[in-house]
């Protein structure tokens, strides 16, 4: 349905990067302003606030990898649902050497369903505001890894 990819520099060597990015409790202790109830390698649940202004409560956020080629990537099937409302996205991490001893990070995501509300709001403003949610998490993660 839509499609995002870039990549992500971070200045830490891939090996550590691909072991943290490749646990899903880690990511969902980066998301911000989450509130994490379970967090395991396999998997992670949460709730975070909705950032479109029509949808009230709060999201439960369920990561999951459906696969991982130790150092190299992994997958995410990553299921949002509220009152009214839900989504999947699928998204894929490939790690890869990056300058200096980094990581470069190439990522995909595909919003493959919606259901409910969103499937009313218009496509531009699901890009959008997807595009501001990944930009977040990106920096939230970023952050994380950098400081330790």
């Amino acid at each position: 349905m839509i499609h995002f990819e870039g990549n992500q520099a971070i200045p830490l060597p891939p090996a550590e990067v691909a072991a943290k990015l490749s646990d899903a409790g880690f990511l969902a202790n980066c998301v911000p302003d989450a509130q994490v109830s379970e967090a395991t390698a396999d998997h992670s649940v949460g709730k975070i606030k909705p950032k479109l202004s029509f949808l009230t409560g709060s999201l439960t956020l369920d990561a999951t990898v459906t696969a991982r080629e130790l150092g190299k990537s992994v997958t995410y099937k990553i299921d949002t649902k509220t009152i009214g409302a839900s989504s999947t996205v699928e998204t894929k991490l490939e790690f890869k050497d990056g300058e200096n001893g980094g990581t470069l990070v190439h990522w995909t995501g595909d919003l493959v369903a919606v259901t409910g509300l969103l499937k009313m709001v218009p496509k531009g403003l699901l890009e959008g505001t997807a595009k501001k949610v990944i930009e977040d998490v990106w920096a939230a993660v970023a952050a994380r890894l950098t400081a330790g």
